[in-house]
């Protein structure tokens, strides 16, 4: 058996990219029932909104597109660069700041721009949405959908 692929997704306050993209891996690995070789979580580079379910316009793009909103926004913490095998930020800022808490530079390989694995879509980064109008969180779901389809197909390769 396989070792668990440990994945986390980072984006500013965790509470509409990343939450939305852990949401969107989870139900893909699981309608392939490979919820056993896959940990999927999510965070933010602050903990303003720490404790806090999902925005809830996020949540309704979620829920129209057939996805169950759930979890709690966190930090990110220096100990989760260890714990998780690839870190994929939303956007350049995070990236920039996760990169920070990576002192030495030994995880470099593993913190990575989530964009890399678009493949249908084209951007320069996931957008936040946070103060845009609902089009903006459905556009985050459709890159989301589409990278972490890419994403799985890739992790799925031997």
């Amino acid at each position: 058996m396989r070792e668990k692929r440990r994945i986390l997704f980072v984006c500013m306050g965790n509470i509409c990219r990343s939450p939305a993209a852990e949401i969107v891996l989870r139900k893909m690995v699981e309608n392939e029932g490979l919820q056993e070789e896959f940990t999927i979580d999510s965070a933010g580079t602050i903990g303003y909104h720490a404790g806090k379910p999902p925005d809830p316009r996020m949540s309704e793009c979620l829920r129209q597109a057939g996805y169950v909103p759930r979890g709690r926004a966190r930090q990110i913490q220096e100990e989760d660069l260890d714990l998780f095998d690839l870190i994929l930020t939303m956007d350049e800022d995070n990236l920039t700041d996760v990169q920070a808490l990576d002192r030495t530079g030994q995880h470099d390989s593993k913190i990575r721009a989530f964009v890399e694995f678009l493949d249908e879509c084209e951007a320069p980064r996931i957008p936040d949405p946070y103060y845009g109008g609902q089009k903006g969180f459905l556009r985050v779901v459709e890159l989301l959908e589409d990278g972490c389809r890419n994403l799985l197909k890739q992790l799925k390769s031997p």
